[in-house]
């Protein structure tokens, strides 16, 4: 093996374990958050308005995603790439603006009864388990694509990206179902 290849091999395998650190502690991170029984007193009020602009995120990230999926199907390469990105971004933003506001605030209560609720728990109970799960292939994925491995990135993106769609999009949903029921 050539020292190249060996070197390439290395770094691959610490970004691994990057992406496999990180995809572990931000689920866990967003429990404690959630849990914790004391929440951050972060200049309180404005907090409140952050739900509004992470159900905003999220529908954009979705329709950059599925533009993304229009330009990869045309071969349109770089377009593609430039969606994955802002989607890359605004899942970023999303994550920093969903943590300081379970770090902020007490969680809504859904008011929903009957059939409805149960509607609105199967696409919340679905959202976070996808959404907790989906870190490590979307990781991989953006990896694979940024650095050219190109076959890597077409086989893990057959899983990531249907499980990244369907959790920008059920959080739209869950924004909208719950949004009624906030105090603020």
């Amino acid at each position: 093996m050539e020292k190249t290849e060996f070197s390439e091999k290395k770094a691959n395998k610490g970004i691994y374990r990057l992406i496999t650190v990180i995809s572990i502690l931000v689920p866990i991170v967003v429990a404690v958050l959630l849990f914790m029984p004391a929440k951050l007193d972060l200049a309180s009020g404005w907090v409140y308005f952050l739900p509004h602009l992470n159900a905003v995120i999220n529908f954009t990230a979705s329709l950059a995603l599925i533009a993304g999926l229009f330009f990869i199907k045309s071969k349109m390469i770089s377009y593609h790439r430039i969606c994955m990105t802002i989607a890359f971004g605004l899942g970023a933003i999303f994550l920093v603006s969903y943590v300081i506001y379970h770090a902020s605030a007490e969680s809504t209560g859904f008011g929903g009864e009957g059939v409805i609720r149960t509607v609105y728990f199967a696409i919340l109970i679905s959202h976070i388990i996808l959404a907790a799960v989906a870190l490590f292939p979307i990781l991989l994925a953006y990896y694979y694509g940024y650095t050219g491995m190109v076959e890597r990135h077409r086989k893990i993106v057959r899983y990531a990206y249907p499980i990244w769609l369907y959790v920008t999009v059920s959080g739209v949903v869950v924004y909208w179902m719950i949004s009624p029921y906030y105090n603020h």
